[in-house]
């Protein structure tokens, strides 16, 4: 029996199709009779067995050709021949049904044959057909890696893109667990693609553009990434099949997202802080590793100075200093110089040539390199870090000027640099060199302000009768500019200190030029003897007078300042603050505390007051004088910052103690300086002359007391074993007190104080200052002041609550007779 007309061999169906397409079976024996009918036959076609069974297999074809065909074929005994092909049959309700047909022949042992009939729906055969065939070209033809896995994660299925990501043949993978019991191989991680494989197979959840390292054998650069896709595979009852895995090489990509990464996180970490040797490290922390195994820069002795590097004639003149390095620590390469050293002058090379010419060189591979150094042998150890095969160079080349040197190497990883790698340093390097320029221009102009300011302020110690003191100066930290923080001690007459520590708003050079105006005018009103609160009166007004000039400057003038002045003969100390924070005193008992203080405003507000504040201090305390910088950290509570400064001061104050050591140990244990304010601390231990070196008499305004005030000045000097100052010492007693009667009325007060100078005060109720003047021949006075200038080293006089005191010193060395006035 042969097939109908339109059969086709090998058709629609395919020897390869499942059984599972074909349901319906049927046994035609050689005279074309049905003799068997199954259930799924009836269900294709709607007829049942009893009615089909024992009738002609043609009747069932609804075209007249295909009958003719069918009976053609069997009359010619062609029993013996296969046929698949697809079939108009009748359906029981009437209508045409298109049926896929696999017919083979079947042979009993007598030699009667029949036939064996599979059907199917051709609609649906034709479709698994298509399907089947678009897998196959897609296997075949689609570059993209595809692989097919069974419920436990066991290859299946690979196309040639996939055996080459995985790295061998599918005939050495099919078969084998795609995690631990996949062939050793260094292509892909397969620990990723097993715990995703069990991930989906567990959830079901598809896992879309996983990225995955690789490294296939072959390839210039070694290195690749790829996007992993996983998702599982179900039959039409959504019963698991397997699952399929996809890659698609995204290595371009990824490498350009890398270099834009790199790029802006150099951007955003190198030069922020305006340090040299930072943004040295700030440069070598960011090139590894994300571009290379070990890195180093290296800068001009004059770029860490602040200073233009010179104008390099040649490499033997570049006196590069290795500032950064990377790894830091136990991972920097152990042949190599460590993070701060200089190595020796370096050799007229070509390679350095162009290099000092601003351009980068690329070493990409190990020939290279030691073609680079052929002749340099005993030099390679400094440079050449082991198992380094492939290098880059790059100048940090900024305003025409090169400012040292970055060197970047691989050395475990075994990818070589490329042109690509050399043009991403090259403007890494251009950014950095930027940022180096401007640490080091900072470096300079910073260096000049501290040294301008260090100029402005005192002596860092003092020593005096009244008191022992030492002055501390600390710049603001984090790159912030100089400020106008300042501290002073004054000498006064009578062996008075005054103490005085000022804060300038602002910072930089402004600042500083402000800071020395006003210690200058403290200065000045110091010397005229002013009460504390007087005196940062007239300061605010000087402050007030520089606002005026400031609209002129683009500046803004404001500060705050401490005037206190200490007398070791009354041991008293008084002071007023014009918007300060409150000085802190140790007593010689341990006890710390802050003085009570009410502040006054901020020079430069004007119209309001400042208030005086009196307390006494034993011989040997220790009062400090300090900016709100030693107080201020990040809290910005300065109730809490003077709780810490009084606290380190009980811990770190002792009777006798070494100052100086004792305001280092202060700053160290405050911390470091805010970051953008500066500090200034003055320690002063404070001293009392003995009451045997002073002595006080009072007079009635009567011009007989004179000779009193001699007499009594004499004997006192005789007690004291100072007999050769009498004679000077009793002839301006004697101008002193006769003016005071005269002018100014009683009671008159005189006071000798021995220290290291002879001090002679008389004080009386007037509040009219005496003036030097030179005297006409024909006047009768007037030269009483004028012989007092000449008699003693200096004289003065200043206001009290009740008057005003007239006072001189006489050096102890020696005694300026009158005649040695005539000529």
């Amino acid at each position: 029996m042969s097939g109908p007309a339109n059969a086709q061999g090998d058709g629609a169906g395919g020897e390869g199709s499942p059984p599972g397409l074909y349901p319906a079976t049927a046994w035609v024996d050689r005279t074309g009779t049905v003799r068997l009918w199954s259930a799924e036959a009836e269900a294709l076609l709607g007829h049942p067995a009893d009615a089909v069974c024992g009738t002609p297999a043609v009747e069932l074809l609804t075209t007249r050709g295909d009958r003719e065909a069918a009976l053609t074929g069997r009359d010619r005994s062609e029993a013996g021949r296969s046929w698949d092909g697809v079939l108009a049959l009748r359906h029981r309700d009437g209508h045409e049904a298109r049926v896929a047909l696999r017919v083979r022949p079947l042979t009993d042992r007598m030699g009667r044959a029949g036939w064996s009939v599979s059907a199917g729906d051709a609609g649906r055969i034709e479709r698994e057909s298509v399907d089947r065939a678009m897998m196959r070209a897609l296997f075949e033809q689609y570059p993209a890696p595809i692989a097919l896995l069974d419920g436990e994660s066991r290859y299946r299925l690979l196309n040639g893109a996939a055996e080459r990501v995985l790295g061998r043949p599918g005939n050495r993978l099919l078969g084998r667990h795609a995690g631990g019991d996949a062939p050793h191989v260094d292509s892909v991680d397969f620990g990723v693609i097993d715990r995703v494989l069990r991930q989906v197979r567990e959830t079901g959840e598809s896992v879309l553009g996983l990225p995955v390292r690789g490294s296939p054998p072959s390839g210039p650069d070694g290195e690749r990434m790829w996007s992993l896709s996983t998702f599982r595979l179900t039959d039409p009852a959504c019963r698991p099949l397997g699952m399929c895995q996809t890659y698609v090489d995204i290595t371009d990509g990824y490498r350009a997202e890398r270099r834009l990464e790199l790029l802006s996180r150099a951007a955003a970490n190198i030069g922020a802080t305006l340090d040299v040797a930072r943004t040295a490290q700030e440069l070598a922390d960011v090139l590894v590793p994300a571009l290379g195994d070990v890195a180093w820069v290296a800068l001009s002795e004059a770029v860490l100075g602040g200073d233009e590097p010179p104008k390099m004639s040649g490499p033997g003149q570049w006196n590069l200093r290795r500032i950064g390095v990377a790894p830091a620590g136990e991972g920097w390469p152990a042949g190599l110089p460590a993070a701060g050293a200089l190595p020796p002058a370096l050799p007229n090379h070509a390679l350095l040539r162009r290099i000092g010419q601003g351009e980068t060189v690329l070493l990409p591979d190990r020939e290279s390199v030691v073609a680079a150094a052929e002749g340099y042998s005993e030099l390679a150890p400094l440079f050449v870090p082991e198992h380094g095969h492939s290098a880059i160079a790059a100048p940090l080349f900024a305003r025409g000027l090169v400012l040292g040197t970055v060197v970047v190497w691989r050395t475990r990883r075994p990818a070589p640099f490329g042109q690509v790698d050399a043009d991403l340093l090259t403007e890494i390097a251009s950014r950095a060199a930027l940022g180096v320029d401007n640490a080091r221009r900072y470096t300079r102009e910073h260096r000049a302000a501290v040294a301008l300011q260090q100029r402005l302020l005192p002596a860092a110690t003092t020593d005096s009768s009244a008191a022992e003191t030492v002055g501390f100066y600390v710049p603001a930290g984090g790159g912030a500019e100089i400020g106008g923080d300042w501290y002073d001690v004054i000498a006064l007459p009578s062996f008075r200190v005054a103490l005085v520590a000022g804060d300038v708003t602002g910072h930089g050079l402004p600042a500083t030029a402000t800071m020395g105006r006003l210690r200058t005018a403290v200065d000045t009103l110091a010397d005229l003897e002013l009460d504390p609160d007087e005196l940062l009166t007239h300061l605010d007004d000087l402050v007030q007078q520089l606002q005026g000039e400031a609209p002129h400057q683009g500046d803004t003038v404001g500060a705050s300042c401490l005037y206190a002045v200490y007398d070791p003969v009354t041991c008293q100390c008084t002071l007023a603050s014009a918007g300060h924070p409150p000085p802190a005193v140790i007593r010689p008992d341990g006890t710390v505390e802050s003085v009570a203080i009410s502040p006054g405003p901020l020079l430069g507000v004007g119209g309001m007051p400042f208030e005086v504040t009196t307390f006494d201090l034993e011989p040997g305390s220790v009062i400090a004088v300090y900016t709100k910088g030693v107080i201020y950290r990040e809290d910005h509570d300065p109730d809490a910052g003077l709780r810490r400064l009084t606290d380190h001061l009980a811990r770190s104050v002792s009777p006798g103690c070494d100052l100086d050591g004792m305001g280092h140990e202060l700053l160290r244990s405050l911390g470091d300086a805010p970051a953008r304010d500066d500090m200034a601390l003055l320690l002063a231990r404070t001293r009392a002359l003995p009451p045997e070196s002073i002595a006080t008499w009072e007079f009635p305004a009567d011009v007989s007391v004179a000779a009193a005030a001699r007499k009594a000045a004499a004997g006192q000097l005789a007690a004291w074993g100072m007999d050769e100052l009498s004679f000077t010492t009793e002839l301006v007693v004697s101008e002193l007190v006769t003016n005071a009667v005269r002018y100014a009325g009683g009671p008159i007060g005189l006071r000798l104080i021995r220290g290291d100078v002879l001090v002679c005060e008389v004080n009386d109720p007037s509040n009219t200052q005496p003036r030097l003047r030179r005297a006409r021949w024909s006047d009768e006075g007037g030269r009483g002041l004028f012989l007092i200038a000449q008699l003693t080293a200096r004289w003065g006089s200043r206001y009290t609550r009740s008057g005003k005191t007239i006072w001189t010193e006489q050096s102890l060395t020696a005694d300026l007779g009158l005649l040695d006035l005539l000529p």
